[in-house]
């Protein structure tokens, strides 16, 4: 649903004096009354999938250590479960007070990895944080999320819409700048799209979001194809293999190739009712790369087969759909606009890292949400969720 301007944000009414509330029964019974119990079912099944079939992939990964991604990727969830407690307690009514402290510290993280990082995969992306590694640009996609509704609900009646649009694109851009240049194009995509939500749920002309969309093919083309040819090379060379090892008839003999030609393989190799564990060869000889972050979807299929991955796509979509219910049913503009924001967010992820492992999309290095392994990624999916809870509790609160 759009949001045609900003608004007074709803204001909560006073708490009680402490002799008046209510007792603790009752006050966890009303809390209970608020959930979205569909919702958070659904966000822990799929977490309880995750954690399962990453058990069984990697208990050969680790000499010695069989449960070594599986006891931190617990971990990881439990630090999780906190964060989405924390977040659905917190009011939106105090964004606006946090809008630049949030963005300041979001370009200060990312600028510490620069100096502290560590760098994997081609990319310095990481800081270390004794046996654990933070990826502020992982987590930054809530903050600036945050930070893009807050400044969208503040300057909707004060600028025109040209200046409104390009005032948000300006505030995102620099952050995604400092990404790029890590470099982290998936994640620079994906606050892309949590920018295009905004601008979208908040009212800007849809000549602009066509405009943007424009120049975003226009970009990818001189990035891609157009500089290569003419010996101008913006992207490192597996950064380049990586975007466009899906397409074209041939077959594609790069790593990227490779990763995609075992992906497949371990999907269509999973059938009806999949291999096992035990069976799943593709995984369990380390044929498929990644087998515990990216391509965890396809050892998935390979496992539980065409059932087990349709009843996880099953999951992601009774998620994206209740977290449309709370952005239509949001009782403010800036919960609208943010709970859009966070299901956009979420379903891009779903759709590009499944489509990648069918070789429908590029290999950008987007995770998948609440299954794929990661501590910086698992915190920001489960504070995202509780965003989406608090949203709805507030609402619950108005209407009954």
């Amino acid at each position: 649903m759009r949001v045609a301007g900003g608004g007074e944000l709803t204001t909560l009414a006073p708490s009680k004096s402490r002799s008046a509330r209510p007792a603790l029964s009752e006050r966890l019974r009303s809390a209970a009354a608020d959930l979205d119990w569909i919702l958070l079912a659904a966000v822990m099944a799929a977490t309880a999938l995750g954690l399962f079939v990453l058990k069984m992939s990697t208990s050969d990964d680790v000499a010695g250590s069989p449960n070594y991604y599986f006891a931190r990727q617990v971990i990881f969830v439990a630090g999780g479960a906190v964060v989405m407690l924390i977040a659905a307690r917190w009011d939106t009514a105090e964004l606006q007070r946090w809008i630049w402290p949030m963005f300041w510290g979001l370009l200060i993280a990312l600028a510490v990895v620069f100096v502290l990082g560590r760098a994997a995969g081609g990319a310095t992306r990481w800081v270390d944080l004794g046996p654990f590694s933070l990826q502020p640009s992982e987590m930054g996609k809530v903050a600036i999320a945050l930070v893009l509704v807050g400044v969208a609900v503040e300057r909707r009646t004060m600028l025109g819409p040209t200046a409104f649009t390009l005032s948000l694109a300006g505030v995102a851009a620099v952050p995604m700048l400092v990404i790029a240049l890590q470099p982290d194009l998936g994640t620079g995509i994906v606050y892309g799209v949590i920018l295009a939500a905004v601008l979208f749920l908040a009212g800007a002309p849809w000549g602009h979001l066509a405009a943007g969309a424009a120049l975003l093919a226009i970009a990818a083309s001189m990035v891609l194809w157009v500089l290569p040819a003419a010996g101008v090379h913006v992207l490192e060379d597996y950064q380049r293999e990586r975007l466009t090892a899906f397409v074209g008839s041939d077959r594609d003999t790069s790593d990227q190739g490779y990763q995609l030609d075992q992906s497949t393989t371990a999907i269509g190799s999973g059938g009806a009712l999949g291999k096992g564990p035990d069976g799943a060869t593709q995984t369990q000889n380390d044929f498929l790369p990644e087998h515990h972050t990216d391509f965890i979807f396809a050892v998935t299929a390979e496992m539980l087969g065409f059932v087990g991955g349709a009843g996880l796509i099953l999951l992601y979509a009774l998620i994206i759909w209740r977290g449309l219910r709370v952005t239509a049913q949001a009782s403010t503009p800036t919960d609208q606009v943010l709970a859009g924001a966070i299901v956009a967010m979420l379903a891009f992820q779903v759709f590009v890292n499944i489509g990648m492992t069918v070789r429908l999309m590029p290999i950008t290095g987007i995770p998948l949400p609440l299954m794929s392994y990661g501590g910086s990624h698992t915190l920001t999916t489960f504070a995202a969720v509780g965003l989406l809870l608090g949203i709805h509790r507030r609402r619950s609160h108005l209407t009954s």
